[in-house]
């Protein structure tokens, strides 16, 4: 029995000693800073090695059926169109070649800017959704010439169909329908 209480007390020993080797340089550090009449940095809650990241709530999405993502497009466009990136803003279109004659007539401006407008109600025809976007494109350049032009963006997705295809499923320009210059 006298035997076993050694024991015991041996291993209480060794664990206390474990337990100040490892917390010993902090403790040691503490001294040394009290010695200095230095305070103790103090960690702000929640900011330690455990500390875990708040919760954030994710931001809303747009439904990418609904008329606000046809108008998030029509901004894309004109995001892309003022960073000069042609080939992405072709991409937005449903069709390659009206996509290239547009970039092509307007590629010849440096400075092209696109302001869109309030969209009109979506409409549905023949399986699709049409949305309508006005935008006005403007440019002045360094002679202080300008250029001003309204139009109206067309917009359309395939409704959710039977044998339609992702891509038909989402927005895409259609047309850009010139308004008379002012």
């Amino acid at each position: 029995m006298k035997r076993l209480i050694i024991a015991l007390a041996i291993l209480a020993l060794a664990g206390c000693s474990r337990a100040d080797q490892r917390a010993g340089s902090s403790h040691q550090v503490q001294e040394a800073a009290d010695a200095n009449g230095a305070r103790p940095t103090v960690v702000a809650p929640g900011t330690g090695p455990d500390a875990r990241t708040p919760f954030t709530p994710a931001k809303p999405t747009v439904d990418p059926r609904s008329p606000e993502a046809a108008r998030e497009l029509v901004r894309r466009f004109g995001t892309l169109i003022e960073d000069g990136d042609w080939s992405e803003a072709q991409k937005l279109w449903g069709n390659a070649d009206a996509a290239a004659d547009l970039t092509s007539r307007l590629k010849r401006f440096r400075n092209l800017y696109l302001e869109s407008g309030k969209s009109a109600e979506p409409e549905g025809a023949a399986g699709s959704i049409y949305v309508t976007v006005p935008v006005t494109f403007y440019e002045t350049d360094f002679e202080n010439h300008s250029f001003r032009r309204s139009a109206d963006v067309l917009l359309r997705r395939v409704n959710d169909v039977s044998g339609s295809t992702e891509a038909q499923r989402r927005w895409h320009i259609e047309r850009i329908d010139w308004k008379d210059a002012t």
